[in-house]
């Protein structure tokens, strides 16, 4: 008999990935998200709930039957801050205590590499000290603070902290990038460009979560860095994507100070898509020791940072019709510009 894994946040970009690759792991799969699931190649093939996972009575009824938790589910940085630490604190709580309740052997809980907030060296190792940025990191490292209280409850419990991922379905911060690749515009980076900085494919991310579901409870119930093995730096990895798109254009760098001025202004007046842990840290070397994961999990990524861009950036092609007018916080679609909209016209 197959294992029931139960996805939070199954609607979201990680969710729909994920529920893809377990299917074709021969998982039977539960999607559950605040947000209605509209995935029509599967949709028949799972069981998808609308519910929140601050609410006790729908995530105890959604776990009956369920063998594996991987939680997923989060509130992003647009968020509002009171949803943010309502849902990623009390939500993180009500999932591991119901499946506590419920005595599902092992949670998978999906954290982030922003728990190390904005680092004074490199590569960021496990074991390092976790300082989150603003009400997202600081609800992130909370929330694996309760993951910790769980496994000395005797649960199995993995934690995986990936970079920021992309692929398929993938838009948010990053149909920006490729809205100005496809309409032939330069595109900007802070500082000289030359920082390393580590993303993540999320196929990968699947690859990785997968492995913590199916290896024994002694090697997984820890805590893992998931990112790229190979990687460049913001000027050579998105000037892949806009030599793809064909229009001869470059990265512009632009002096980080004053414009991290700017972006904390147009941040305070809510008309800029970027917040302070992506406009302090892009300029910055950014990455973390997957060796850990390496040995222990045999992760193995498939993905450097530019196939994962270009992966991502041809899905957006084909599909940027269906979301030409969209906009939102999610990852699923693009975020509003704002201000930046108007600054794309001098590129």
């Amino acid at each position: 008999m197959s294992k029931s894994c139960l996805i939070t946040g199954g609607a979201g970009f990680l969710g729909i990935n994920l529920i893809r690759y377990l299917l074709g792991k021969g998982y039977a799969v539960t999607s559950y998200d605040i947000a209605p699931f509209h995935y029509h190649d599967v949709h028949d093939r799972i069981r998808a709930i609308t519910g929140d996972i601050r609410d006790e009575n729908a995530v105890e009824q959604a776990l009956e039957g369920i063998d594996i938790v991987v939680h997923a589910a989060a509130a992003l940085p647009l968020y509002h801050a009171d949803d943010i630490f309502s849902t990623n604190i009390e939500g993180t709580r009500t999932v591991l205590q119901q499946a506590y309740l419920k005595k599902i052997p092992r949670v998978i809980h999906v954290s982030t590499t922003a728990v190390y907030g904005i680092p004074d060296h490199h590569p960021l190792y496990e074991h390092d000290r976790l300082s989150g940025v603003g009400p997202y990191g600081e609800t992130k490292v909370e929330a694996e603070n309760i993951c910790l209280e769980y496994r000395q409850k005797g649960m199995c419990l993995p934690i995986v902290r990936p970079k920021s991922f992309i692929g398929p379905e993938r838009l948010g911060v990053f149909a920006m990038l490729y809205e100005w690749a496809k309409d032939g515009k330069h595109f900007p980076v802070l500082g000289k460009g030359n920082n390393r900085y580590q993303y993540l494919d999320v196929e990968d991310l699947c690859q990785a979560i997968e492995r913590c579901i199916t290896l024994p409870d002694a090697i997984v119930n820890d805590t893992f860095n998931i990112g790229a093995k190979e990687f460049g730096t913001p000027k050579s990895d998105f000037q892949a994507v806009l030599d793809y798109a064909g229009h001869g254009k470059r990265i512009i760098s632009l002096p980080e100070k004053p414009i991290i001025a700017v972006l904390r202004l147009l941040e305070r007046l809510k008309i800029s898509p970027l917040y302070q842990w992506i406009y302090e840290t892009v300029g910055k070397e950014s990455f973390v020791s997957i060796e850990k994961a390496e040995k222990v999990l045999a992760f193995s990524p498939k993905y450097s940072n530019r196939e994962a861009l270009l992966r991502n950036y041809k899905w957006y092609l084909q599909h940027v019709a269906n979301f030409q007018n969209a906009s939102g916080i999610t990852h699923r679609v693009p975020w509003q510009q704002g201000a930046l909209r108007l600054a794309k016209y001098f590129f």
